[in-house]
Formats: structure tokens, sequence, C-alpha cells
């Protein structure tokens, strides 16, 4: 087993494959199950809740853990972070965000929402309105704001000194304040099931 759990590949496609076993038990049934908007509307929302987790894990990652312990690291320890893990929780982090926003586009269209929510439509649409819009300009500042800084600080793209100095503060500030919008963000995705 620890052989097994040692491979992260192996390990994720285990947990697929138990996640579609529990689907085939939870949801066939002698009359089976339709490939229907209902079927749809569920696995874009599965995939939705998935990949929102990473971006939002790695974003409180950021703004938890890394940014607030680098000071605390010691200066030849200081590139394992900036060339090995920083740009690979990077990769997820932005890959995530979008697919975060593809999947929730898709979920309101395929539900009929889509255009109420992006008006602020009134009642539950006003709330998922808000977390999508909320949503949005977070997806903006990662892909537009934090990873092109991110970029030149960790020095991805060539930059000098001072130039690679102001953009990890840019993006670092951009991280905060997706941080900040993260839990209004949420709040208004979990309160629009509650309203009417």
């Amino acid at each position: 087993m620890t052989n097994f759990l040692t491979s992260l590949p192996k390990t994720i496609h285990a947990s697929l494959a138990i996640s579609i076993l529990l689907f085939l038990g939870l949801f066939f049934n002698n009359e089976g199950f339709e490939f229907d908007v209902i079927f749809w509307s569920w696995l874009v929302r599965y995939i939705h809740v998935v990949v929102a987790i990473m971006w939002i894990g790695l974003l409180w990652y950021f703004n938890f853990v890394q940014i607030p312990n680098m000071p605390r690291i010691p200066d030849e320890q200081k590139p394992a972070i900036g060339k090995v893990i920083a740009p690979a929780a990077l990769f997820y982090f932005r890959w995530a965000a979008l697919a975060t926003i593809i999947s929730g586009l898709i979920l309101a269209w395929l539900n009929g929402y889509l255009h109420d929510a992006m008006t602020l439509g009134g009642g539950k649409y006003t709330a998922i309105g808000i977390g999508m819009w909320l949503g949005l300009i977070m997806g903006i500042n990662v892909w537009f704001v934090i990873w092109p800084n991110q970029k030149r600080a960790l020095g991805i793209v060539e930059a000098d000194p001072d130039l690679k100095a102001k953009s990890a503060k840019t993006a670092m500030l951009f991280s905060r304040t997706n941080t900040l919008l993260s839990l209004p963000m949420l709040l208004s995705m979990v309160a629009a099931q509650n309203l009417y």
C-alpha cells in the first residue's frame, strides 16, 4: 500500500476510480440513468467544486503558509521555494482558477440562470451573481496581475532587481486582494442555494 500511495498519479487515478464506483452505486438503479441536463449539471458542479477547492486551497496556502514564512527561511534555502515549489503551485493555482471560472459559467448556463446571475437579477440570482462577479475579478487578478508579476519575481522571466522586488509586492498585494474577496465570494455562492 505504501508503494501505491507514494505515487501521486496512482493515488489520483484510484481516487477517481472510487468516485466513479461511488457515483454508480449512488445514482444507478434498475432504470439506469440518463445523460440529460440533470446529469451534466451534476457533473459540471462536481468539477467546479473540485477545481475551486484546488484554487482557493492554493490561494490560502500562499497567504497563510508561504508568504508569512518566507522571511524565516534561510537565504540558502529560498531558491528551493522560488525555483521549485512556487512555480509548481502557481501552475495548479492559475489553471484551477481558469477551470473554476469556465465550469461555473457552464454550470450557470446549464441550469438556466447565467443571464440572471450576471445581471444580478434578484434573490438567489443576486447572491450567485455577486459570487460569480467576485470569482471573475479574482480570476482576472490571477491571470493578468499575479501570474505576470510572479514570473518576474521568481526569475521565470528576466527582470532587474528593482522590478523583481516591485513585482513580488504587487503579486502579494493582489493575492491578498483575492484572499479578501474569497470569503464573500464563497458566502455568496453558498447563500444562493438557500435564497428564493
